[in-house]
């Protein structure tokens, strides 16, 4: 099975072609906020390279978010206009279950994304036995109210993503010995390679009907645009 992937969630914008869960080959550069600029001519770049072609493609998948609203409407609106052309199967995965598949540590992986002002993206993992199983749901909270939650577990934490990195003393004081980090922050970031591996694992288990694989956007909070229009909307029903 041949599997375009792209990430666009994040600064990273990465696309990858892979045999099953083996790349071929992986494109990525992290110009900011350029994705849509970027984003076209790396995919015309990966087939070049790798002689093939959209045609050739048996899955399509991106990252479906949370991260930046803007990289998500990107690759998910590219990967669209590609099934709407083709036909071909596709996937989206959640931003926090590829960065899990960054790390093959044996045990418990917790994903965290930076939201600012506290506030993280959150999902814990349980790698065991080359299976990743999500514990719980995807949260959108204060980092102290994440630490209080993953306390509980009472057991070794890989850390992984750039919360992890903004919050790695706050984690270690509560934590202690518990909390495992990696040492090459690339690790930390996101990458059209592990989308493509969650997803992969997501077809073979036949989960790729389930809705919270679809191709539409996972954001767990509300824009920034949107929080700003209902405080003018609501201050101005406050003033009738």
């Amino acid at each position: 099975m041949k599997i375009l992937s792209i990430e666009t969630s994040s600064n990273v914008c990465s696309v990858a072609i892979l045999e099953d869960n083996k790349v071929i080959k992986e494109i990525s550069n992290e110009d900011g906020n350029t994705h849509s600029i970027k984003l076209m001519p790396q995919i015309e770049q990966i087939f070049k390279e790798t002689n093939l072609s959209l045609q050739d493609m048996n899955l399509l998948v991106c990252d479906k978010g949370p991260g930046s609203f803007t990289g998500i409407r990107i690759g998910i609106s590219t990967i669209q206009a590609f099934c709407d052309v083709t036909k071909i199967k596709s996937i989206g995965v959640p931003s926090l279950m590829a960065l899990a598949y960054n790390i093959d540590f044996e045990g418990y992986i917790c994903s965290l994304i930076d939201a600012k002002n506290n506030n993280v993206y959150y999902s814990l993992f349980e790698h065991s036995q080359h299976k990743y199983s999500q514990i719980g749901n995807y949260l959108f909270d204060d980092i102290s109210n994440i630490t209080e939650i993953l306390k509980k577990c009472n057991k070794p934490i890989f850390f992984v993503g750039n919360g992890s990195i903004v919050y790695k003393d706050m984690l270690k004081s509560n934590l202690y010995e518990n909390a495992i980090f990696v040492e090459d922050e690339n690790y930390n970031k996101l990458n059209a390679t592990s989308v493509a591996k969650a997803a992969f694992d997501v077809f073979c288990n036949k989960k790729y009907l389930d809705e919270n694989y679809n191709i539409s956007p996972l954001y767990l909070r509300k824009s920034s645009a949107q929080i700003q229009l209902e405080e003018k909307q609501q201050n101005g029903n406050n003033n009738k």
